[in-house]
C-alpha cells in the first residue's frame, strides 16, 4: 500500500483555514448571525477554539472571510454557467442568476447583509465587500453580448436590479413563495436586460418576444 505523502505545514494550515471559513457559511446560512459563534464554528470544523484564533484575530474576522467565500463562489458558479451555453440566452442568464440568488451559501450573505443594519462595526467592515461585488456583477454585465446594444451607465443600473430585484425575491420566497410567478418574471426580466419592451403599445398585451 502506497502511503500518501505528508501535507506542508502551509497545506496543513490553508486546510484549516478553509475549514474554518466553510463552516461558517454553512452556520451563517443555518443558524444566522447572531447564532454563528466560534464555539460552532470550531466544533463543526474540527479545530480547537485556540486553533481558529491562531488564524483568525476575531469572530467578525471568520464572519468577513465567510462573507468574501461566498462571493467569490457564485462568481465562479455564474461564469460556469454562462461558459457551459453554446449560444447566449439572455432568459437562461437571468435563471443562472436567480439560482445563485436562491444558493444555501447565499443565505450567509443575506444573514450578514441584516444583521449589519444594526450593526455598525459589522456595516463598516462588510461594506469593502459588498462594494467589490457589485463591482464584479457589473463588469460581468458589461462582458455580455447584450452590453452592445446599450449605454453603459443603463446597463450598469439594469444589471443592479436584477440582481437586488432577485434578492428581494429569494428573501420573500422563504416566507411567501409565488413560484407561479416565476416564469413570467424571467421573460420579463430578459426583456429588460435586453433593452426590449414589455409590453405591445398598440394592443396594450404583454410583449411575448
Amino acid at each position: 500500500m502506497t502511503v500518501p505523502p505528508r501535507r506542508t505545514q502551509a497545506e496543513r494550515r490553508e486546510g484549516t483555514i478553509a475549514a474554518i471559513i466553510d463552516a461558517a457559511v454553512e452556520l451563517l446560512g443555518e443558524a444566522g448571525y447572531a447564532r454563528t459563534t466560534t464555539t460552532e464554528i470550531a466544533r463543526r470544523a474540527g479545530v480547537s477554539q485556540g486553533g481558529l484564533f491562531r488564524h483568525f484575530e476575531s469572530r467578525l474576522d471568520v464572519i468577513l472571510a465567510a462573507a468574501d467565500a461566498v462571493r467569490s463562489r457564485q462568481f465562479v458558479d455564474f461564469r460556469a454557467g454562462l461558459g457551459a451555453m453554446t449560444e447566449f440566452d439572455v432568459a437562461e442568464a437571468v435563471r443562472l442568476l436567480r439560482r445563485a440568488t436562491r444558493a444555501p451559501i447565499n443565505a450567509a450573505w443575506y444573514e450578514l447583509l441584516l444583521a449589519a443594519r444594526t450593526d455598525a462595526e459589522l456595516r463598516a467592515r462588510l461594506e469593502p465587500l459588498a462594494e467589490r461585488y457589485h463591482r464584479e456583477i457589473i463588469e460581468i454585465g458589461r462582458t455580455l453580448p447584450i452590453a452592445r446594444a446599450m449605454p453603459t451607465a443603463e446597463l450598469d443600473t439594469i444589471v443592479l436590479g436584477i440582481v437586488h430585484m432577485l434578492d428581494g425575491e429569494a428573501l420573500s420566497a422563504t416566507v411567501h413563495p409565488h413560484p407561479e410567478q416565476e416564469d413570467v418574471r424571467v421573460a420579463q426580466l430578459a426583456r429588460i436586460l435586453a433593452g426590449q419592451p414589455l409590453f405591445d403599445r398598440e394592443s396594450g398585451a404583454a410583449s411575448q418576444g
